[in-house]
């Protein structure tokens, strides 16, 4: 059991307000997760060929100061550091291939969470609300958030375990539900020479999806391949670039229920997660039908 929070906001206006909005959504799902919480939020595109690299030290006390100083003299192109405890986000227009060498040869105690031109990424374990205070979610800004908070079942409490999880750049998912065909798709996968960083069943699910994405299926194609491949009971929302993403298994066991108004489209596993939105009493509510993909761009 686990909760699921998505939010899109519709208008320009509104991106300051992303994270003061979605804060409460994610909270309100503590009684379905206690054990660690996350939140991905896609903001403006950086430049073409910079790239946005998430970062979580396990050791608070990192030197973030003689990474950052390490770096800048590694890649001559420069780059930008955002430290928020034992989160790093950094910037940079080296070669995205490069600087993942350096990260696993040189700093193999830092876990990559995410990369790409949009997304920021910040998960760990803990209450919601904890996790939320600690990274200052309320603080974010941006045009779409995927968030979730976890009660685990199949696997380890750890941050590498806390969703969402990633592949590729700019693509995130989070899962409530479990696969029972996990492991089939992971060694699929290895043979395609796709490394899998844990045992959770998610990551095989978000792998899948973006190697069917690499493959040349957009979104909604890679999602029709996971019905026919996905064995088990689940709810998806996934976050693109420009897009927000949510699919329910065909026997769709898994609640979900979106809210859409002119200003935003809001997506929570119950609706006491929406509950505190503005206009939502006006808003469409809607619960998402089995097997169909809901698909929402910024």
């Amino acid at each position: 059991m686990c909760g699921i929070v998505g939010l899109l906001v519709k208008k320009p206006e509104l991106r300051d307000s992303l994270g003061e909005m979605m804060v409460p959504m994610l909270v309100g799902m503590t009684e379905r997760g206690p054990d660690s919480a996350g939140m991905a939020v896609f903001s403006e595109p950086v430049r073409a060929k910079n790239r946005k690299f998430s970062l979580y030290a396990g050791d608070l006390g990192f030197d973030w100061a003689g990474f950052e100083k390490t770096a800048q003299s590694t890649f001559k192109g420069g780059c930008v550091l955002a430290v928020k405890v034992n989160h790093c986000v950094l910037e940079t227009a080296a070669d995205a291939a490069a600087v993942r060498r350096w990260l696993s040869d040189g700093y193999p105690g830092l876990h990559l969470l995410s990369v790409g031109r949009s997304i920021d990424l910040y998960k760990d374990t803990g209450l919601p609300a904890e996790v939320a205070a600690r990274y200052d979610f309320r603080s974010m800004r941006g045009t779409h958030v995927v968030g979730h908070t976890r009660m685990a079942t199949e696997s380890a409490v750890t941050p590498a375990h806390a969703h969402p999880y990633t592949a590729g750049e700019d693509f995130c998912l989070v899962h409530n539900g479990s696969l029972s065909n996990p492991h089939s798709i992971r060694r699929k996968l290895e043979l395609q020479g796709i490394h899998f960083d844990t045992d959770n069943d998610t990551e095989a699910a978000c792998r899948f999806l973006e190697w069917r994405m690499r493959e040349g299926d957009d979104l909604e194609a890679a999602l029709q391949r996971g019905f026919e491949e996905f064995d088990g009971f689940y709810t998806f929302l996934m976050g693109t670039q420009n897009e927000l993403a949510l699919v329910r298994d065909a026997f769709a066991c898994k609640p979900a229920v979106v809210a859409e108004t002119d200003d935003y489209v809001a997506i929570a596993t119950e609706f006491r997660s929406l509950a505190h939105l503005p206009g939502v009493d006006h808003a469409e509510l809607f619960e998402p039908k089995a097997q169909q993909m809901y698909v929402w761009r910024a």
